[in-house]
């Protein structure tokens, strides 16, 4: 089967479905879609491993910039039922996101995206791909190409920022060890909030990580400890250096 292109034309009026407030609930696309302007990506399953570790994380790491960019709502399409989007969303980082469920494969199908991976056990799934959607009308299509495997090249969310807003910066994100009720901790987590990094508290004593973790990972028995876009940075001084060096 080749996959066509469909920039210019309008996306299918079908009838998705979403689990929301325990409900389910119909979500009709010509209500998402109209009057605004949407970036839509679909994968080929919920919990496959390019979709839980890559392609949907990014998408929600990236939401600001692609919000700031113009974009009204970011839509993670797949033909799954929706208890399993909800569920998979709930065990990822998609709260800037809307997962929707096309069980049925209506979206994917209009879409021509519809392929067979019986040879998988999934069925029929949907192609990977990424699209940018004004009023209903496909405006651009980053389309995996077909080749064996999944292949992950062009539907990706830096690909997507890259096309409209070619100027975007990506955000750091930073990730500090600390201890409840450390005042040097509270003050490094305040110069991140201050210069709008995003960061993840990692708090020594529970069952995640203790004193000797710690230790092992940066040779330092104090907090906090602050790691920035994959760089150890240190301590609470350190990170104050680091970012006042950064805006010097």
């Amino acid at each position: 089967m080749e996959l066509q292109n469909r920039e210019g034309q309008y996306v299918p009026e079908v009838t998705l479905k979403q689990r929301k407030g325990g409900e389910l609930v119909d979500v009709q696309t010509k209500d998402i879609f109209a009057n605004r302007t949407v970036a839509v990506f679909s994968l080929p399953g919920a919990y496959t491993p390019t979709c839980s570790s890559t392609h949907l994380p990014r998408y929600n790491e990236l939401a600001e910039q692609l919000f700031a960019s113009g974009v009204d709502e970011i839509l993670c399409l797949s033909v799954n039922d929706a208890f399993v989007m909800e569920a998979w969303g709930e065990h990822q980082e998609a709260e800037h996101l809307t997962l929707l469920a096309d069980g049925n494969g209506d979206f994917t199908e209009g879409m021509g995206m519809l392929v067979d991976k019986t040879d998988l056990g999934f069925g029929k799934r949907s192609w990977r791909y990424s699209m940018v959607v004004r009023d209903g009308r496909i405006e651009k299509m980053f389309i995996e190409p077909q080749k064996p495997g999944d292949p992950f090249e062009v539907s990706d969310a830096d690909t997507m920022l890259d096309y409209l807003n070619p100027e975007a910066d990506r955000p750091s994100f930073a990730t500090i060890i600390s201890k409840p009720g450390c005042p040097h901790c509270a003050r490094a987590k305040q110069a991140l909030a201050d210069s709008r990094i995003a960061y993840e508290d990692i708090t020594i004593g529970n069952r995640d990580i203790t004193s000797r973790s710690l230790r092992a990972m940066t040779g330092h028995a104090t907090v906090p400890q602050v790691w920035i876009d994959g760089r150890h940075i240190g301590g609470a001084e350190d990170l104050k250096a680091h970012l006042d060096q950064a805006v010097a």
